[in-house]
């Protein structure tokens, strides 16, 4: 198990670090580090998680994390197989506050970007044209070198710290762990990854974890801010949502298919959590225009 604090390198000759990464999946297990990341996904599909928040991600999608915020992205099943030709790709950034000059941070010209830095400890997420603006920039980036990279970051940082389409995306504010615990959690999260569709046990998943049934509860809501019943019902509902969208299957047999043991028990999780049918969901997707 790879460690849990991550080190990011540094160039001596750079302030941060700038990378486009080109994997057969994203390698990275559950981690937290103390620089700032921006995250670009260029290619690739998945679940993500990152705080208590779990949600899909695809090509395109950006988001910027504050200093040990955990997260985790896990692509498809799909790109597992031994015959996958599929590309996971991506652009980070990693800074720290440092990286702009000790005395950064008491400038009143910094002001807007102080209170950036101070709402990305729950991870936000680009959307709209701010997402457009941002992915272009990000690009840009890459390819400069010296004072005009360093200065592309502080165009890049300043563009979301005047938009109002930076959605928060962890409900709560979670530090990183120990090498131990995020190792644990990690396991866990890989566990319920690959056997959400069958019904799993917590004396199953607390054995998994080494620990007694009271002690797993107790770990996993301290750590993620929801039961572990919750966390798989809301990989469950994810899936469902992917095969409602599809179009191929009957309600019934997404029901099952997902691991829920029963139509009216998925029907109200799903009513719960979206506030609509499965039904009204597929409805509303296949309705809107293109």
């Amino acid at each position: 198990m790879k460690p849990a604090l991550l080190h990011v390198p540094v160039n001596p000759k750079e302030s941060f670090v700038a990378r486009a990464l080109d994997y057969k999946y994203y390698p990275t297990p559950w981690h937290f580090h103390p620089e700032y990341e921006l995250l670009l996904v260029t290619e690739s599909f998945g679940k993500r998680f990152i705080g208590d928040n779990i949600a899909d991600f695809k090509s395109g999608d950006l988001v910027f994390l504050g200093p040990n915020l955990p997260h985790h992205y896990q692509n498809d099943p799909i790109y597992y197989k031994a015959s996958s030709t599929l590309s996971a790709k991506l652009i980070v950034v990693h800074f720290l506050e440092r990286s702009f000059g000790e005395d950064f941070n008491r400038l009143p010209e910094t002001a807007p970007l102080q209170k950036l830095f101070a709402r990305s400890v729950r991870g936000l997420e680009a959307t709209g044209k701010t997402k457009l603006i941002l992915t272009k920039k990000m690009h840009e980036l890459c390819a400069l070198e010296g004072f005009e990279r360093w200065m592309k970051l502080l165009d890049i940082l300043y563009v979301m710290s005047q938009s109002n389409e930076m959605k928060y995306i962890s409900s709560n504010h979670i530090k990183g762990l120990n090498e131990k615990e995020s190792a644990r959690l990690n396991t866990i999260f890989r566990f319920a990854l690959e056997n959400f569709k069958r019904e799993i046990s917590v004396p199953e998943v607390a054995a998994l974890a080494g620990l007694t049934e009271s002690s797993f509860s107790r770990f996993f809501s301290q750590r993620t801010r929801k039961t572990f019943t919750s966390f798989v019902n809301e990989i469950r509902l994810h899936h469902a949502c992917e095969l409602l969208i599809e179009n191929r299957m009957t309600v019934t047999a997404i029901c099952f298919e997902c691991g829920f043991n029963n139509l009216s028990n998925f029907n109200r999780q799903f009513l719960k959590a979206y506030r609509i049918s499965p039904l009204g969901y597929r409805k509303q997707y296949w309705e809107r225009p293109a």
